[in-house]
């Protein structure tokens, strides 16, 4: 007869000694095991994939992207003016903008960096009035860029805080606590003070800009109404094409005829056809990249910081602008403008921190 099978405590000793075996073989072959009551249980490891540098230093990431925002959008300014001194058509121009970022979404899409996000006859509604209100917006800046000072286009841009306010109150029925409209008369009158003594000061550049923060308030608006799950860069690439397409027709209207006649041939004549043509190439290619960037930063941190990022911005524009082109402003101009900023920068704080204390209320 066979040897008796063990039973009681040795049959226990035995099947820990056997655990313990095949622990320590699984061990050698790529597992973990872990200890317990002084005993081996097999626990599969768990693949640790390698840390990226993205993921490593999210600051330094975040902190490029803020550099490169404010880099492309101050080239952008510059060369937009630089344009316009020579080739003041700011409706063609601005078909120019979203041509080419339309054009490089295309190139985008078609290599597949990013994958094409679908668009079905719902979404499309809703994004046809945040593209109509971002044309307007984007035409309205060129035509007031063309006809003032960028600087001071910028300082009257400042008073979007205060048309998005408005807005929310008395459209969207949202209350605006007091001190958000506190804050936002420094804002009011800096502009105004920067206004009354702007050298290139005219009413098509001031009305343009104001119709511009009319625009871009109107968009916000309808932005929330059309939330959706599409990733920002297809966002942005179809509210670009439907942008350009409202975009066209109001420039063969309105300038098409002075540039076949002599738009053209006048600006050739002044820079030469192929800076011509690369100077409209690359002030599209950073219009859309800037957006692009913006868009991205933004996504990446807090509302508060994207409040000061917004701010610091404009300044740095303003700033470079004054710089390059040897703008001179009047001593209150120049103060305005400072009161103009230094309110932004208070609404946008004192904003940011009442959406962080609702967002953590919902939480709680």
């Amino acid at each position: 007869m066979g040897e008796a099978a063990p039973t009681g405590s040795a049959a226990r000793e035995l099947e820990a000694q056997r655990e313990d075996s095949e622990a320590k073989h699984r061990l050698r072959h790529g597992f973990v095991v872990a200890g317990r009551k002084g005993r081996f249980r097999r626990v599969r490891e768990a693949k640790i994939a390698p840390v990226g540098f993205f993921a490593k230093y999210p600051a330094l990431v975040t902190g490029f992207f803020f550099f490169m925002w404010y880099f492309l959008n101050v080239i952008f300014n510059i060369l937009n003016k630089k344009i316009y001194n020579y080739f003041p058509y700011p409706y063609f121009v601005s078909v120019i903008h979203l041509l080419v970022g339309v054009i490089y979404c295309l190139v985008s899409w078609t290599v597949g960096l990013p994958k094409r996000a679908p668009m079905d006859s719902n979404l499309l509604k809703l994004l046809i009035p945040v593209a109509v209100c971002h044309a307007l917006g984007h035409v309205t800046s060129n035509v007031s860029f063309a006809a003032v000072a960028v600087s001071f286009t910028h300082t009257i841009k400042a008073l979007e805080p205060f048309f998005n306010a408005a807005a929310s109150q008395f459209i969207l029925g949202q209350s605006i606590p007091i001190t958000l409209w506190l804050s936002l008369a420094p804002v009011v009158l800096g502009v105004s003070m920067a206004s009354l003594t702007e050298l290139s000061f005219n009413w098509t550049g001031f009305i343009s800009a104001m119709i511009s923060n009319i625009s871009f308030t109107y968009r916000s608006i309808y932005s929330k109404k059309a939330m959706t799950d599409m990733d920002s860069t297809n966002l942005y690439a179809y509210i670009s094409i439907i942008a350009l397409i409202v975009c066209i027709p109001p420039a063969i209207i309105l300038e098409g005829p002075k540039l076949l006649k002599h738009g053209f041939s006048d600006a050739i004549a002044k820079v030469g056809l192929t800076k011509f043509v690369t100077d409209l190439f690359w002030v599209g290619m950073f219009y859309h990249l800037y957006n692009q960037l913006a868009t991205n930063t933004l996504e990446r941190v807090a509302p508060l910081t994207h409040a000061v990022g917004n701010v610091l911005k404009r300044v740095f524009v303003i700033g470079f602008s004054i710089v390059i082109f040897g703008n001179k402003i009047s001593t209150q101009t120049g103060i305005g403008t400072a009161i103009a900023i230094a309110g932004v920068a208070t609404y946008s704080y004192i904003k940011a921190k009442l959406e962080e204390e609702k967002r953590q209320a919902k939480t709680a």
